[in-house]
């Protein structure tokens, strides 16, 4: 059986599809599970407790949670009565499975799963179903457009559609019907799908991207994640077939296909929501699925919170990892040693979960349902090297097992805990300073460090990496650089996370600068990626001053070309983070141009403009742009040469250097710690 999407709509409707005959049919199963409830003291409530007795057939039952058995009742009801005894109770009843989705509570109560035969372990790479795949390009702007003139359709070929919006829905219905794909790819698709609806209802056409005519609505939402606002469309999502948003679908973007498949197939919700949701989700609903099939009850509201505690324990305390401070300048022959989702690592060799805490003898539930995570994610990140394949499936697990370490921490986190966060954080630190050590007593200059890796010059780095495993007892992956730079910050010091450099296959590895910011200029990109590229053929230090004047070329030229570049390729795209703004600046004048155009803007939400008077603050959305302020994007395209450039004039830099660095940070370290006002090992 496998399960291509779920819905509940008083029962569980599952969508099968037959992998010999490659057709889909709808099984319904009758299911209306009870929550749990736990009193700590029952007798004030025995009149509650008669009333959902007699109202909601309440049993009287025993229920294990990760913290042991509990006693309590069984109530066949849903959230709204959970929260009428919350209210009743003044928050004292416990409640559990109160908002578990019932689809996934269905499939985890039977062990089954989607996008899996019934024979098949949920944490094999490989995911073997031939599914019909079509992708739907709606050339028309989604949001400033509410109809559809111009389609392109892929399924064994490509139909173009052009002409007036009724006519071309009027062929494209057919056609997603008369083939039956069980994906459909679609650019935008949720900012479209409510408006192709109503367009289909003002022509009187029948809308075939649901396989029962019925659609799940999902509400648009903002919120804040991991210190920015984020901003969730509405959408339709049909019964019976995948329909991905393959521009707003972070899984989609990471992962392709096969990582939506595999984030559905592990957290045990359909691939329409999986597509939706974000790893931080994915990884929650992965861990209630697992709590679900383990017969462990799922909290509704945490209860389990942070133990009052002395001044002088907070202060020990590690809320934060370790890095080490670069000296900026460029080094020839540098390895990177890189631990292999160490927090996740942590999590299940040092049993670190809610009940483990005080009683390190328990097992915890965190380990135990990270462990296969974790193997599944080494092997894809071996298999990747051999098979790009895998590359979509190690990207989602990579991003899921980041965010298990964030969600413990979350105050909302349904199996989370703050010492938890903390214990973990404590302990890489302690990893990272071991490894810096095992490093410099066989002979190694270590030239920085970021939480899980460390970038050393010395020998070959492979006697580095067995040691470390070996005392880490940690899995590593080391990547060789012929060359790195490391960038120094406005006041000269080195950057932490702005660096670029030649790996030893060729290729080019680049963080935090323009080419690799979401918000820089397509124009300038180019202009920096071109210079990378040359600079790539620089096997040595005095290569890369060698392709000096070829690459100061492509600067001159992206400068002399400026004021005639095409307005769209100097668009800068932003994550708004609010509506209203106390100061003038470019981002508030970029809200209020949108504001004018009628388009409605909330928090979180990417928007794309171009600049035409920086000191007047006066901007334009990308779609309406036309004269531009060159001044403003020559400093732009000054500061992304001045990335480049660096590697020219800062000269080559040596492992003494980094070292006499190294101490001297070691020394300010001792006198101000500088970790997040936490203590760090450095100080002690």
């Amino acid at each position: 059986m496998w399960i291509l999407d779920s819905v509940y709509r008083g029962g569980v409707d599952l969508w099968v599809r037959d992998r010999a005959g490659g057709a889909t049919t709808k099984v319904r199963y009758e299911y209306a599970p009870p929550f749990f409830l736990h009193l700590p003291d029952p007798h004030p409530h025995h009149g509650m407790i008669a009333a959902l007795e007699s109202e909601c057939r309440a049993e009287e039952c025993t229920f294990m949670t990760i913290f042991g058995e509990l006693a309590g009742y069984k109530v066949f009801a849903g959230r709204p009565v959970a929260e009428a005894i919350e209210q009743q109770t003044q928050y004292e009843a416990q409640l559990f499975n109160v908002d578990v989705r019932i689809d996934q509570r269905f499939m985890a109560e039977r062990g089954i799963v989607p996008c899996c035969t019934e024979s098949g372990s949920r944490f094999l790479p490989d995911l073997s179903c031939d599914l019909r795949l079509m992708e739907i390009r709606i050339h028309d702007d989604p949001v400033l457009s509410s109809t559809c003139s111009d389609i392109d359709v892929i399924f064994e070929g490509t139909e173009h559609l052009h002409g007036k919006d009724r006519d071309v829905l009027a062929s494209l219905f057919p056609l997603v019907a008369g083939c039956d794909p069980d994906v459909i790819l679609m650019p935008d698709a949720d900012t479209w799908m409510p408006k192709l609806q109503r367009q289909a209802r003002t022509y009187g056409l029948d809308m075939p991207f649901s396989r029962s005519g019925r659609y799940r609505a999902m509400s648009a939402r903002s919120y804040w994640s991991y210190g920015r606002m984020e901003h969730k469309e509405s959408a339709l999502i049909p019964d019976g077939r995948i329909l991905i948003d393959t521009e707003q679908s972070f899984v989609y973007r990471e992962g392709g296909l096969e990582g939506v498949l595999m984030a559905a197939r592990l957290s045990g919700i359909s691939p329409n929501l999986a597509s939706r949701f974000t790893p931080g989700t994915l990884i929650s609903s992965y861990e209630v699925y697992e709590a679900v099939r383990r017969g462990i009850a799922v909290p509704f509201r945490k209860s389990d919170v942070e133990a009052v505690r002395r001044f002088s324990e907070l202060k020990e305390a590690d809320r934060g990892g370790m890095m080490f401070q670069p000296l900026p300048g460029v080094y020839e022959n540098v390895d990177e040693i890189d631990f292999t989702s160490l927090y996740p690592s942590i999590i299940v060799q040092s049993n670190l979960s809610p009940e483990t805490i005080g009683h390190p003898e328990r097992h915890g539930f965190l380990p135990a349902v990270l462990a296969p995570l974790l193997a599944l994610r080494i092997a894809t990140k071996q298999m990747k090297k051999q098979d790009s394949r895998y590359a979509g499936t190690d990207s989602i697990l990579k991003w899921m097992l980041v965010t298990c370490f964030g969600y413990t921490g979350y105050k909302n986190a349904k199996f989370g805990r703050i010492e938890v966060h903390e214990g973990i954080t404590g302990r890489s630190r302690d990893i990272l300073m071991l490894t810096k050590d095992i490093a410099e007593s066989m002979g190694f200059c270590v030239l920085h460090g970021i939480v899980d890796c460390l970038w050393v010059q010395g020998p070959p780095a492979g006697a580095l990496k067995a040691r470390v495993e070996q005392e880490t007892g940690l899995p590593t992956e080391v990547e060789h650089f012929d060359w790195i730079t490391f960038l120094p910050q406005n006041d000269g010091a080195g950057s932490y996370n702005r660096y670029y450099g030649r790996m030893s296959d060729g290729s080019v590895k680049v963080r935090g600068i323009a080419a690799r910011r979401h918000d820089t200029p397509e124009y300038i990109r180019n202009m920096q990626r071109g210079m990378l590229s040359v600079m790539s053929g620089a096997a040595t230090i005095n290569g890369i001053g060698a392709v000096k004047d070829q690459v100061t070329a492509i600067y001159r030229h992206a400068v002399q070309d400026l004021p005639g570049a095409p307005a769209p390729d100097l668009a800068i795209n932003r994550r708004i983070s609010r509506l209203t703004y106390v100061h003038r600046c470019i981002e508030g004048a970029a809200v209020n141009a949108y504001r004018n155009e009628g388009v409605a803007v909330a928090p979180g939400m990417k928007i794309s403009y171009v600049v035409r008077d920086a000191r007047k603050y006066k901007v334009d959305p990308v779609w309406s742009t036309g004269s531009f302020d060159v001044p403003y994007y020559r400093d732009l395209l000054d500061k992304a040469w001045n990335e480049i450039s660096y590697a020219f004039t800062s000269g080559s830099s040596g492992c003494g250097e980094a070292a006499e660095s190294s101490a001297k940070q070691k020394t300010d370290d001792k006198d101000r710690c500088r970790h997040d006002d936490n203590a760090c090992p450095l100080c002690r």
